[in-house]
């Protein structure tokens, strides 16, 4: 569905029957998805010219528009990046997609388990977590139930990680539904594997324990570190916050 709503070609008929599904209730979600594919462009952009060179990539569906390798390699080719979902069909596909590239990898597993994670072949042997790490949580978290332990297994790689290593997420939080829209929202991703969790912005924040805030800290997506300047509907129109936040 997120590809669809990125205008890649990596979906199924079944994705763009409940992206459109969506669409038509809610007409920013197109406008949602990019302005959050544009924050993870510039997240990754920005945390490579601090010197970051490697990413761990949790819940990454398949590798589409702006992805995470294409933008890092932009600015240092060495860079490197594990990629890593648990959709046996999207992680095959990434497999194909990937094949010719020596410093990307995509792994199966299930980012709510870190010790299997962080001890697959595509993150160990490609990582190194003597030096510092960005671990992306980006539009993952809002379908993490509290029984899923979100805090402790987002603690869990932060311990894996060195100071000066990173974590960038971000979550959905309706700013401009109307009612009874959340209703709607929930009917169809209750068909699919990922119902939704709302949380608070002071909730959100929570996932960033253990690190310092980079400015402007947790807002409203097309508000961190813009190149234009957005309106206040437009930030509004996102629907989804996010932050980045440093180990020291």
């Amino acid at each position: 569905m997120y590809d669809y709503y990125l205008g890649g070609s990596t979906n199924v008929a079944v994705d763009r029957a409940a992206a459109e599904e969506l669409i038509r209730t809610l007409p920013d979600t197109v406008f949602s998805a990019r302005a959050n594919r544009s924050f993870l462009g510039r997240v990754v952009r920005f945390l490579s010219e601090q010197g970051i060179d490697q990413f761990l990539d949790l819940g990454s569906g398949i590798p589409t528009v702006g992805n995470v390798h294409e933008i890092a390699h932009q600015v240092n080719p060495e860079a490197r990046v594990a990629y890593v979902d648990i959709e046996p069909v999207a992680v095959s596909y990434a497999q194909k997609l990937l094949r010719d590239e020596k410093r990307v990898t995509i792994t199966k597993a299930d980012i709510r388990r870190p010790s299997t994670v962080l001890t697959a072949p595509g993150v160990a042997d490609l990582l190194d977590f003597t030096r510092p790490v960005a671990v992306l949580a980006v539009a993952i978290l809002h379908v993490m139930s509290d029984a899923d332990r979100p805090l402790e297994f987002l603690a869990e790689y932060r311990a894996a990680c060195v100071p000066g290593s990173y974590l960038a997420m971000s979550y959905l939080s309706p700013q401009t539904w109307q009612p009874g829209d959340d209703t709607h929202v929930q009917q169809v991703y209750a068909r699919t594997p990922t119902p939704v969790i709302y949380r608070s912005p002071a909730e959100i924040l929570r996932f960033m324990d253990g690190y310092e805030l980079v400015a402007p800290g947790l807002v409203l997506l097309p508000k961190w570190r813009p190149e234009e300047k957005p309106t206040e509907q437009d930030a509004a129109r996102a629907n989804f916050y996010g932050a980045v936040g440093r180990r020291s």
